[in-house]
């Protein structure tokens, strides 16, 4: 009496192992997916105020529908069209120099890669990441410290004898974008220069020992190694910039605004939490930030896109 041997096929065990693996994966990466929804899109259901006239602290239900009330009035109200223009301009300008800005990292990642010294070399990258850990409330206690009426530039100054009235620095309004961004600056330079760092470190080390063979310095090393190497990070750095071009963020500006600089240090971010909370309009402010997630959106699938061309691949 013969017995058939069973058979196995590797192949078919092979495609239960990844079936197993893959929905031990997904279990694994479920609460961060359930995290995600609850608190990154179930709250988009507030979009529902725009489209009531909410007047806290009633219930919703309690509040008039008035539809695409709040949508016309943007456009329909000749002030409300006139402050939201200013709001517009401050933002673009504080985008766009954020994005001139932005080469400012990488240079500062090179220079740092130069430097021979070890020591000295952490010694600056960690004093230079420090202040993106400080809150903006400090920051604005460290400016007002320095620069207000009776702070510590404007006394030395006067002690000198180099002025007689105190200089407004902080309570006016010219060269409101210009303090903006270079407050910025100083806060994000080093924490920004961090991935440069890690793209610098990946560059192969013998493409430096052959170029220095050929006779090459320094600042050929940087300017033909160094720097084309780094084009890739910071050409998608840029690209979500763009993207994020309406986000400026709210913190720096609310803590440094005040009656003298308020008409260029509103950024869209700030005036839609003014509107909300300061003026009681919450139906309105969530109407603008409806229409500015739109366009967020919208210009971030025109960049991923322009990113597809150019490069190849997309960034999402």
């Amino acid at each position: 009496m013969s017995v058939k041997a069973k058979t196995i096929d590797p192949a078919k065990n092979r495609g239960k192992g990844r079936k197993k693996q893959g929905k031990i994966m997904f279990l694994m990466i479920l609460p961060f997916l359930i995290l995600n929804f609850l608190f990154a899109y179930f709250p988009l259901y507030g979009w529902v105020y725009a489209f009531y006239d909410y007047k806290a602290p009633l219930q919703l239900s309690q509040c008039e529908f008035v539809g695409w009330k709040w949508f016309t009035l943007l456009f329909s109200n000749q002030t409300q069209m006139q402050q939201l223009g200013q709001v517009m301009i401050n933002t673009f300008a504080m985008s766009l120099l954020g994005i001139a800005t932005s080469i400012l990292p990488m240079l500062f990642a090179i220079f740092l890669s130069e430097m021979n010294s070890k020591w000295f070399r952490k010694t600056v990258q960690t004093l230079t990441t420090l202040p993106n850990f400080i809150s903006w409330v400090l920051v604005f206690s460290v400016a007002f410290s320095l620069f207000s009426d009776s702070g510590m530039v404007n006394t030395m100054l006067q002690n000198l004898g180099i002025i007689t009235e105190p200089i407004k620095f902080l309570d006016s309004d010219s060269h409101t974008w210009l303090s903006m961004i270079l407050w910025s600056t100083w806060k994000g330079l080093g924490w920004g220069a961090i991935m440069y760092l890690a793209a610098i470190t990946s560059v192969d080390p013998g493409l430096y020992e052959a170029a220095r063979i050929d006779g090459a310095g320094r600042f050929r090393l940087m300017l033909h190694i160094t720097l084309p190497a780094l084009l890739p990070t910071f050409f998608v750095l840029l690209m979500l910039s763009i993207a994020n071009f309406l986000n400026n963020g709210m913190d720096q500006y609310y803590v440094f605004q005040n009656a003298f600089n308020k008409t260029h240090i509103q950024v869209l971010d700030l005036y839609v939490y003014n509107i909300g909370m300061t003026g009681r309009s919450l139906s309105l402010a969530t109407a603008i930030s409806m229409m500015k997630s739109i366009v967020s959106v919208t210009l971030l699938v025109i960049v991923n896109f322009t990113s597809k061309r150019v490069r190849g691949e997309s960034i999402i």
